[in-house]
Formats: structure tokens, sequence, C-alpha cells
């Protein structure tokens, strides 16, 4: 090969100093990268396919999710790993090539790094996964989906009582608003993660009923707890072995009672039970509005009223109504 076209093969020179280079051993690595790229990406879609044809009716559960999530990360590593063989055949420059990477990563994707980071520990932990219901950074619902960046909520509203709680929603129950919201995975480190499922996927909650002094506090009280053991027995069986399990696992020696219970408080105006039962995670709303209900019925029957902040007027002082003379104009006639 004459000189000349070895020297253009090895690179545009102007006055000497080489702006672009290109040889033989550089267009091999390019075309090997393009067809490393491309086998690598049929591999992950026939795969990906094979899976969902694997798993068929499941394809929106937990194992469809992380045989997704499995195929997504092995797909990246490899990929990683082949383009850094092609590239960096020589070692001591791959160690430097990544040096130089990670510190520039360090400085100028902060928050990337540390959202990626947090999706390893999520990944490798038990903080949640996909189907648990959280409160994280605010937001509260089911996650639904979570990615190398992002963790996806389907977002529910809260109680009355807490509905002061950033962010406002309008949706007074722990039930679906109809928005995604989606959190950065980095949010761990930040704030709190309550998680409704994980561990333990039952709750406790309460029903209050102010009761008049003076009206038949004891029957009230029998009211309530026949309404809540009647919908809640098979929660309290099913809850017993998951309450041992999560005694076994943490110091956990407070009082968790999973029978109904009715505990009075005294207020200025009347008399307030409250009643406390076990509930699985979902679904508290209908089990609420079923007690209620049967609440409400049991106390007609028994002639009890719910006691309100109403003012009732017993009495008025006696009204004495008189009439006036009436003056004549002056100059007139006299009437």
């Amino acid at each position: 090969m004459p000189m000349q076209s070895f020297a253009a093969l090895q690179g545009l020179q102007v006055f000497g100093v080489r702006l672009a280079g290109f040889n033989p051993a550089t267009g091999r690595k390019v075309l090997l990268t393009l067809g490393f790229v491309a086998v690598l990406m049929g591999a992950s879609y026939l795969l990906r396919l094979v899976l969902r044809l694997v798993l068929g009716h499941v394809q929106e559960g937990r194992a469809a999710f992380w045989s997704r999530q499995g195929t997504q990360i092995v797909t990246a590593l490899l990929l990683s790993l082949g383009l850094a063989s092609i590239w960096f055949d020589d070692p001591a420059r791959l160690g430097s090539f990544l040096g130089l990477l990670a510190a520039g990563v360090a400085i100028a994707l902060q928050r990337v790094v540390t959202a990626f980071a947090a999706y390893l520990i999520v990944l490798r932990g038990r903080v949640y996964t996909v189907g648990d219901r959280i409160t994280m950074g605010g937001v509260r619902g089911d996650v639904v989906a979570l990615g190398f960046m992002q963790t996806t909520v389907m977002e529910m509203g809260e109680p009355p009582a807490v509905q002061g709680a950033e962010p406002p929603v309008w949706v007074h129950s722990r039930q679906y608003t109809g928005r995604l919201v989606r959190v950065t995975n980095d949010r761990i480190f930040d704030s709190p993660v309550y998680n409704y499922t994980r561990e333990f996927p039952y709750l406790w909650e309460e029903i209050r009923l102010p009761v008049k002094y003076g009206a038949d506090r004891r029957r009230a009280e029998e009211i309530l707890l026949d309404a809540a053991r009647r919908h809640t027995a098979d929660v309290v069986a099913e809850a017993t072995p998951a309450l041992q399990r999560l005694r076994d696992r943490f110091t956990f020696k407070g009082e968790a009672g999973l029978d109904p219970a009715v505990y009075y408080r005294l207020t200025d105006n009347w008399l307030e039970l409250t009643v406390r039962f076990v509930c699985r995670e979902h679904g508290v709303r209908r089990l609420k509005d079923a007690i209620s209900r049967d609440i409400l019925e049991a106390l007609e029957g028994a002639g009890l009223e719910v006691a309100s902040a109403t003012y009732e007027i017993v009495g008025l002082p006696p009204l004495e109504l008189r009439q006036l003379p009436t003056t004549p104009p002056v100059g007139g006639p006299a009437s």
C-alpha cells in the first residue's frame, strides 16, 4: 500500500496536527459494536417474548414485573461489559477511563446516581416492591411500577382526620384518586417510607361514637363490639399468625390486641366510645361502611341517639307587649 494511502487511513492532518483519527482497527470495532448491540437487543426481545408466553395470564402480576426487570438488568450489564471489552482492550486504559467517568458522573449526576443506588437498595432490601401500599415523599398509594430512577404509585386519598396532609386530595378515604405519581427512588434516603403491606398487611382502625351522658352506655358498647366482631372475625383469624411472625422477627412488645375493643373518653359534651379493630390494608372503607351501617341500625333498635354539638332552647322568659299612646301633632286638633 502506498505511504500516502496508509497515512490517509491513519487520520486527517492539518499542519501536522491530527484532527480526527480513523484506522482499520477502529472500523472493525465500530462494526463489531453495531453487530453486538443488534444481537443483544434481539436476544432481549426474544427473552421477553418467551417470558410473556410462559407467564400467560399473570402478565400484570409480580412475576411478570420481576421477569421484565431482570431482563432489563441483564441486558444493561451485558451491554456495558461488551462495549467495554470491544473498545478498551487495554486494562490500563479501561481503568483510567472508568476513573474519569466515575468522577464526572459523581459530580454531574449526583441525583441520578443516588436514585440508582436507591433502586439497588429497594431490589435487595425489604423496603417495598410492586403491589405494596406505601407512603413515600408525601405520596400515598400502591406501587405499580419500579424503574431504575423512579417509582410509579397509583395515588390514594386519606380519611378526613388527616386531610390536611400534603398533597391535598379530594378523596376522603384510602381509595384510588386515579392519578399516577412518579417519585424518584432517592426519596428513601430523604423521608420515611411507610409500608402498609410488606411485613404486616393489616391495619388497626377506629370508629368513634358520641353518646349522651345518662344514656345506656353499656348497651352502646355492646352494639359497637357486636358489629366489629361480626365483620372482622375472619380478619382476626388471618392476622393472628402474621402478628406472631412479626413478634418473632422484631423486638415488638407493645400492646397489639387483635380482638375488637371499646375505649371511653370523657368530653365536655358527651361520652365518646371508640371501637378499635383490625382490618386488611385494602378495603378499609368498605369494612367501616358495613360496620357503621350495622351500628346505626342497632342504635335505632335500642332507642339510643348519637350525641351532637347542637343547642336546645328549653324555655323563654315571659314577653309583655305594650302599645304606647299616640301623640297628636303640634297645633292640630286633639284626637
